[in-house]
């Protein structure tokens, strides 16, 4: 050992800069641990659709019925019909009635599984379904949009 005694002279200043600089040092580095965990720990659920308008044509006869549904990422927002004509309400009254009841249905369970309807409006409500469903494969995420089928090609027909 020796016997000189050395003094170390530490200002407050400086004292306070190395402490303040240590701590966050060590908050950065647990923060991006704590993102990086989370981030490689979660599976995030995959979009359901591109968001969008989509439209789908049922061919009625002459005439033509264009449903429109508007997605999110991951839900059904909108169902309606577009481009109705006075004729394809008065030869078909069902339509609208039905075409509200299935929508609220699709709203609340966001899926065309399991779909209710009465037996008044089976057919009417069928044709709907089919041609919503239509759409909502153009707006499926997995698809990209050179797969996209057309809406005249892939409508249900009804002819009278």
């Amino acid at each position: 050992m020796s016997g000189k005694t050395k003094i170390v002279v530490l200002h407050t200043k400086e004292i306070i800069y190395t402490t303040l600089f240590a701590v966050l040092g060590i908050l950065l580095i647990v923060l991006l641990i704590y993102l990086f965990m989370t981030r490689s720990g979660k599976d995030e659920p995959a979009n359901a659709y591109v968001p969008g308008v989509y439209h789908a044509c049922l061919a009625l006869g002459e005439h033509s019925l264009d449903i429109q549904v508007i997605v999110d990422a991951n839900e059904i927002l909108s169902i309606d019909m577009k481009n109705t004509s006075e004729t394809v309400t008065a030869m078909y009254p069902l339509m609208e009635p039905s075409l509200e009841q299935l929508s609220s249905q699709i709203y609340e369970k966001q899926s065309l599984e399991d779909i209710t309807y009465s037996e008044e409006n089976r057919y009417t409500s069928m044709l709907l379904l089919n041609t919503i469903e239509c759409a909502l494969e153009k707006a499926a995420a997995s698809q990209t949009p050179e797969a996209t089928p057309t809406a005249a090609g892939t409508a249900p027909t009804i002819i009278y």
